[in-house]
């Protein structure tokens, strides 16, 4: 069954889609992110088309999901610069009309096989403390809690923990047979 909604990376020159898209994320969640609203906002068109420009096949994935011809959710795939052998994935967030529906799942699946792809071999996210959701979404795809905590962003009290996947492993719900 195809689902009703399709993942597409971003095109280097659809930065006004990737800016409302992240703003959007920024706005309706914004105890999930690193970034805040007030920070991103104001930015010039200039950064957002240079992020978008910046992304090279090799080192970043940035994905939509896309459903009726609207942005539904986002990741961003990047592997590291230090560890090649690394990927973080960033920016995840899926549309309040669009959860329960595969989404998460979706666009988890297609960054990993980015990751795996070009040589990846862990992958490594950090959730929100208390966004037991998306932890749920994240360990429901293999990830497990690294032990590890960071500060949300500057000037917040918030943490987030940090998890990770070794890429090689298949997590039990897309083994071979099941």
């Amino acid at each position: 069954m195809v689902p009703p909604f399709r993942i597409r990376t971003l095109g280097c020159l659809e930065w006004p889609l990737y800016r409302r898209s992240r703003l959007r994320a920024l706005a309706e969640a914004p105890h999930a992110f690193g970034s805040t609203l007030a920070a991103e906002q104001h930015r010039p068109d200039a950064l957002w088309q240079a992020r978008l420009m910046a992304a090279s096949p090799a080192t970043d994935c940035p994905l939509v999901a896309e459903l009726d011809g609207m942005v539904v959710g986002m990741v961003w795939g990047k592997i590291d610069a230090a560890d090649p052998f690394l990927a973080h994935l960033y920016q995840m967030w899926v549309a309040p009309e669009a959860r329960g529906r595969g989404v998460g799942a979706a666009l988890i699946e297609a960054v990993l096989g980015w990751a795996r792809g070009n040589g990846a071999r862990v992958a490594q996210l950090a959730v929100s403390e208390g966004n037991e959701a998306a932890a749920r979404l994240y360990r429901r795809a293999g990830f497990v809690g690294s032990g590890k905590f960071e500060s949300l962003h500057a000037g917040s009290a918030m943490r987030s923990q940090v998890m990770q996947l070794a890429l090689s492993a298949v997590p039990a719900q897309h083994a071979p047979g099941r």
